[in-house]
């Protein structure tokens, strides 16, 4: 937790001069482990926001943690409140099948979520995308929701070297009808956008998906920054990657290729960025 945590207490009543560890806590609304240490030692000051940052935990509503944002309040999404995002989202049968079929399959964590599906298939139909890529395309869920919006003589390049996922994947595009608008490619992403590149092909596409091998992020990243257009779109997949990204003391090499990716992002001039809270969050860059 870091020491800036501001904590909100929901209900209605303020916290009555609680005794932890032996100590008096000031009554209080909204501390912090700084201004706690006024009272009581800095351990003891953290170990009591930790409590009662716990007891919060299954509140629908979280705080912003740094009180120059005004204590901005943000949704939570639990359980129930995702049932109820999912009854809301417009899900063609075709997408539903091939997302229950890819449950029963090992792996399947690694599909996109139907509201992502929506919100990227939007994207490319808000943008007018008719030249797309996709690194990472697994059984297909994501590549089938963007080639059901592409015009006719759209194109995705899907990348994948999974080969039993690709399959499956291709089976949907000939029940959906769009087998000619996707171009799979089995082998190594980097490979695939490489040799795009070295085909005369950069800057030639509108849109691009990444939702692959969270080390490679940044070369995926440099590579379709070729290949997309100025004023065309990059979407990264899994950029707040279980909530480790925010946790210091996570440091796996996949975590801190997240983490150093989005503070790369953070300084990339070359792009303007909007990080969301869907999915395992999606941030998505367009490029200048």
């Amino acid at each position: 937790m870091s020491n800036q945590m501001v904590l909100s207490y929901t209900n209605s009543c303020a916290l009555f001069r609680p005794k932890f560890n032996g100590h008096f806590i000031p009554s209080i609304y909204h501390t912090d482990v700084l201004s706690l240490t006024r009272h009581v030692s800095s351990a003891t000051a953290l170990s009591f926001c930790q409590l009662q940052a716990s007891k919060l935990h299954d509140s629908p509503v979280t705080v912003a943690s740094d009180v120059r944002y005004g204590n901005k309040q943000i949704i939570s999404v639990d359980s129930p409140l995702y049932d109820y995002i999912l009854t809301n989202v417009r899900e063609p049968k075709i997408l539903r099948e091939l997302r229950e079929e890819t449950a029963t399959m090992r792996g399947s964590q690694m599909q996109v979520s139907p509201d992502q599906a929506q919100l990227l298939a939007m994207l490319v139909q808000i943008h007018g995308a008719e030249r797309c890529i996709e690194v990472g395309t697994y059984t297909g869920y994501s590549s089938l929701a963007v080639a059901l919006v592409l015009p006719e003589g759209g194109q995705l390049v899907a990348c994948e070297r999974d080969g039993k996922a690709i399959e499956v994947a291709k089976r949907y595009y000939d029940r959906a009808g769009v087998s000619h608008k996707v171009d799979v490619r089995h082998g190594l992403a980097a490979d695939t956008l490489k040799s795009l590149i070295q085909n005369g092909e950069s800057c030639r596409y509108d849109f691009a998906f990444v939702d692959a091998e969270k080390k490679m992020y940044q070369e995926y990243f440099e590579l379709l920054l070729q290949l997309v257009r100025v004023g065309g779109l990059i979407v990264v997949d899994n950029v707040l990657w279980h909530g480790r990204v925010s946790d210091p003391l996570v440091n796996d090499s996949k975590t801190l290729s997240i983490r150093n990716f989005n503070e790369n992002l953070m300084k990339d001039n070359r792009v303007d960025i909007s990080m969301v809270p869907i999915g395992d969050g999606m941030t998505i860059c367009r490029k200048r």
